[in-house]
């Protein structure tokens, strides 16, 4: 029976206590058992719950033998309370099912609503705040709370609190884009007072209390924010805070001025008369330049938030320079996004590594994509994956993953070729709408002639927009607008080709680039073109751009199409130097950004980088010139050269910016790594490995180390001159995974193939670090005093024997090793390491206080230069030294981040020291049973440090449990155990 035909109306609301209305009367349900049958059935949404499923949720231990018919009667009797519309509550063959109207249940109605503002908040935030407030209101206090005993409304609850969190941050952020932060305020503090650690609700608080002129207290709350941050888990907050803070103390995050709706034009209020052809020649005036401004695509955008609120995955499609990237760009502002840009990325191996870091996400160990699983979870959620038609097999198995796993996950991606999975909503992008097509000088244009009609055409917009930036004081007639129309038209309505061509008045008037635009390219022939055809008319408007260069600006475009994800001033300028290019450098470069050639990012540097059509005419034209193979080889001798000086700045004080420089190059290394291997080409692959070593060893760059190993594992690499060093970083790599036999091999192996004594102390150094993990104390002081002897700095190895010692117990020695490295260490890392050292010594004496300020000073420093390895290792240290003091609560709360965050990240060598450590804290707290089941994982656990304390705590039989379980039943003891403090 249908809900309408089913008697008078029914709502029940559990965004509260639980409330039944019929008719619009409330109706009391007594009895807990009853009330949780109500709820459970209002919870399947109009699905049947079997009776089994309603029988284990009352009965979660064992159930009464009469517990079936006992069902019976609670169902019976709440027929009842439904009177008229007793109906609604029918009776299948295995089970129940409660028959509501659409919006009937709250949750139901909470979420249409949600969904409608989303789909709102960029075009109409004023009315997407309205939706939320009146989902906002939904929730009237405690969920269920006398009901959340049973496991499946616990469950359930929690996921309403999250979208009771979504919702507010929402209405939080749509207030402050509506003008209405002072209303909101209230709410933003009670949301973060709610949750201080939630840095979500730190960033709209600060946004609302600056959108309110209140900006000194937004910078308080972020530095309060940051600082317990580090004093509760040790980490960073995301780069999010720090570029709203910049923001807000420059004012661009300040109050904004009232919206108001532009004048309406004026036809004709501008115009003059033209002599020649004896009628009124009116002037539209340019659009303000606006460099985030997307014009004629509104319908677009709206279409696809339409699209994303019913589908799961939806993927635009079109050819090249059409505006695929730009408008999912557009729709990932309108609300909270991840945007995963696949340009820069060249191996499909990689693409885990750049959707982690995307996420924010450091994978040390594991498998990266199931790590970005993690994080994404259930939790709803939009990531746009930005040109993937180049990587089309392996996305596809990735959002294959993602959609199965992620549950509330939404894809917008964009490609050329759509992704071919059966949940795929393609949405085609076409080319920005035309004018009519009328003669230039004739008497009526499209609309009936005016020119503020034809100025509207998107495709006229989009020219005259982009015009108006490199000719402020353009006021083109009528007889000009006529002409750009017939550009626009020979450009087929593509936006990139238009912003080229609209480029050029830089350089020619809107007459002689139509003239040279006539003469220079066939864009018309053939007919009505087809999408293959718009994709070699936009080559021909880049070839027709690109020939327009000097020579020498040639070249330098050609070389630098290379460099996957862009170069910087000093990179670029090299290159031009190393190519012979006459002018100077910069003045090339500018002129390339004035051609559109290229883009200048400007940031805390200058970062030239190209789009990626551009890019790719560049690299054919390397083809035609016969210079591919001279590119490349400029391209991996700039490898080498940036990995070389990597490996010298990354041992001095300017190691924070080298490290910068580093993950900034990633993209462009991993491009680099890639082309070397494909050629064969051992010496470049090998120095760039070798200069890395430091990188593997202390930054927790996954890709980095199994580049090490890769190459370990070519035979091509026994006898060369650089075996030992690759070998030795390969065997650190093996090390950090927590394969410590591997890493002795490969050590030992490194040795027989060394050449000079740094490949010899590598091999030593990672010798030292596997025997550290394996508890040979005195095989990692032995092998870690041979490595310093091998160089000037040998703080590293002496940090490591200092280490050891303090785990013999011999701390006089460990302190006497520990100062030598203090007296020399020159670079943040090093400092970071031996006031690491440092703290474990002043913890195994039982300077508990001296002890905690060096975990704390190593962390600072370790995270000041990018040494994320340290900033871990640090942390367990550092809740240890809590335990030990006697401070409970503040160790479990750090335990129970920095156990999320080593799963987030994967690295389960410092996960299970961790999980030891927590082991102790719960013996401490007589909560021996998950303390035992602990201890026997890690104890078993191929890739755990080895431990040699001693305990008498009874040991579990078999079956231990697995990883996963291990770490609910870790949070589970954390939860249970702060409850109780």
């Amino acid at each position: 029976m249908a809900a309408e035909d089913a008697g008078p109306p029914v709502q029940v609301a559990i965004l509260g206590p639980l409330r039944l209305l019929v008719g619009g009367v409330s109706v009391d349900v007594r009895g807990p058992k009853r009330r949780a049958v109500l709820a459970l059935l209002a919870l399947a949404e109009g699905r049947v719950v079997t009776v089994d499923q309603l029988v284990d949720a009352l009965w979660p231990g064992e159930a009464p033998e009469s517990g079936r018919q006992a069902l019976h009667t609670h169902v019976f009797r709440l027929r009842a309370h439904f009177g008229d519309a007793a109906d609604r509550l029918q009776t299948r063959h295995d089970g129940y099912r409660l028959d509501l109207a659409g919006e009937d249940l709250d949750v139901v109605r909470a979420r249409a609503l949600f969904a409608r503002a989303r789909t709102l908040s960029r075009q109409d935030p004023v009315r997407a705040l309205s939706l939320l407030r009146e989902a906002h209101d939904l929730w009237r206090g405690p969920m269920l709370a006398d009901l959340t005993d049973i496991s499946a409304i616990a469950t359930a609850v929690q996921g309403f609190e999250r979208l009771h969190r979504d919702v507010t941050d929402a209405m939080i952020a749509c207030a402050i884009d509506a003008r209405q932060a002072d209303e909101i305020i209230g709410v933003a503090m009670a949301s973060h007072a709610a949750d201080p650690m939630r840095e979500p609700a730190v960033l709209l608080l600060m946004r609302a209390l600056a959108a309110t002129a209140q900006a000194p207290e937004a910078l308080r709350i972020g530095r309060e924010f940051r600082h317990l941050l580090v004093e509760e888990t040790g980490l960073d907050p995301s780069p999010a805070l720090g570029e709203l803070e910049r923001d807000i103390a420059s004012g661009a995050a300040g109050p904004g001025p009232a919206r108001q709706r532009p004048p309406a034009a004026e036809p004709g209020a501008a115009g003059e008369q033209a002599a020649t052809s004896g009628r009124v020649a009116t002037t539209a005036q340019p659009p303000v330049p606006n460099p985030n401004q997307l014009i004629g695509r509104e319908e677009q955008v709206a279409a696809l938030h339409r699209l994303l609120a019913e589908q799961r995955l939806v993927t635009i499609v079109g050819p090249g320079g059409v505006g695929k990237s730009r408008i999912a760009s557009e729709v990932a502002r309108s609300g909270s996004a991840t945007v995963l840009l696949l340009a820069p990325v060249t191996d499909s191996a990689a693409i885990p590594h750049a959707l982690a870091a995307a996420l924010n996400l450091t994978v040390v160990q594991g498998d990266v994509l199931a790590s970005c699983v993690a994080v994404l979870g259930e939790n709803p959620g939009l990531l746009v994956i930005d040109n993937c038609e180049h990587l089309l097999d392996a996305i596809r198995d990735i959002v294959d993953v993602l959609l199965a796993d992620c549950p509330g996950l939404t894809v917008l991606a964009t490609s050329r070729e759509r992704l071919a999975l059966a949940a795929e909503h393609v949405f085609r992008l076409s080319p920005l709408q035309l004018p009519a097509t009328v003669g230039i000088g004739s008497d009526t244009t499209e609309g009936g002639g005016d020119a503020t009609t034809l100025a509207q055409v998107p495709s006229v917009a989009l020219f005259l927009e982009r015009s108006a930036r490199v000719r402020p004081g353009l006021s083109p007639t009528l007889v000009d607008l006529e002409m750009i129309s017939d550009i626009v038209r020979r450009l087929d309505g593509m936006p990139l080709a238009i912003e080229l061509a609209a480029g050029r008045l830089s350089s020619f008037s809107l007459a002689d680039l139509h003239r040279r635009l006539d003469r220079s390219l066939d864009l018309l022939g053939g007919g009505r073109p087809t999408a293959d055809a718009r994709h070699r008319t936009l080559r021909a408007t880049v070839e027709w751009s690109y020939r327009l260069l000097p020579a020498d600006e040639r070249k330098l475009f050609r070389y630098l199409s290379v460099f996957v994800d862009g170069v910087d001033l000093d990179d670029a300028e090299w290159l031009a130097t190393e190519l012979g290019v006459a002018s100077d450098p910069g003045s090339v470069l500018a002129h390339l950004v004035d051609a559109s050639m290229i883009d200048a990012v400007i940031g805390v540097g200058t970062r030239y980088r190209m789009l990626e059509t551009l890019r790719a005419f560049g690299l054919d034209r390397l083809a035609d010139a016969g210079e591919t193979a001279a590119a490349t080889s400029f391209f991996l001798h700039w490898a080498v050269r940036l990995t070389e000086w990597l490996a010298t700045a990354l041992s001095t004080d300017h190691e924070p910016a080298a490290d910068g420089v580093l993950r900034r190059e990633l993209p462009n290394l991993r491009a680099a790594w890639r082309l070397a291997r494909g050629r064969e080409n051992v010496d470049d692959a090998a120095a760039i490995v070798a200069a890395l070593f430091d990188a593997v060893a202390y930054r927790d760059l996954l890709e980095i180390r199994r580049w090490a190993e890769e190459l370990a594992a070519d035979p091509a690499l026994v006898g060369h001159r650089r075996a030992g060093s690759v070998f030795g970083t390969a065997a650190e790599a093996a090390y950090h995974r927590g394969d410590y036999p591997e890493a002795e091999r490969l050590a030992r192996s490194g040795l027989g193939l060394a050449f000079d004594d740094a490949d010899t102390r590598y091999c030593w150094s990672a010798l030292s670090v596997a025997a550290l993990a394996r508890g040979d104390f005195a095989g990692a002081v032995q092998h870690a005093l041979t490595a310093a002897t091998l160089t000037v700095r040998p703080g590293e190895n002496l940090v490591v024997a200092a280490l050891a010692r303090t785990y013999a117990g011999d701390l006089d020695e460990a302190r006497d090793l520990n100062e030598r490295v203090l007296a020399g260490a020159v670079s943040p890392t090093m400092r970071a390491w031996a006031a690491y050292a440092a703290g474990e010594i002043e913890s195994s004496g039982g300077r508990l206080d001296l002890a905690e300020q060096q975990y704390l000073d190593s962390i600072d420093l370790a995270r000041a230069s990018g040494a994320t390895f340290l900033v871990g290792v640090a942390t367990v240290g550092l809740l240890a030294v809590r335990v030990a003091a006697g401070r409970v609560r503040e160790a479990l709360t750090g335990y129970r981040d920095v156990i999320d965050y080593f799963d987030r990240t994967g690295n389960w060598t410092h996960q299970w020291t961790t999980l030891r450590n927590l082991a102790d804290l719960l013996r401490r707290l007589d909560d021996d049973d998950p303390a035992a089941l602990l201890y026997a994982a890690a104890d078993r656990a191929p890739d755990a440090p080895a431990d040699t304390r001693s305990r008498d705590l009874r040991r579990p039989t078999d079956p231990i449990p697995g990883r996963v379980e291990i770490l609910t039943i870790a949070r589970e003891a954390i939860r249970r155990n702060l409850t109780h403090s």
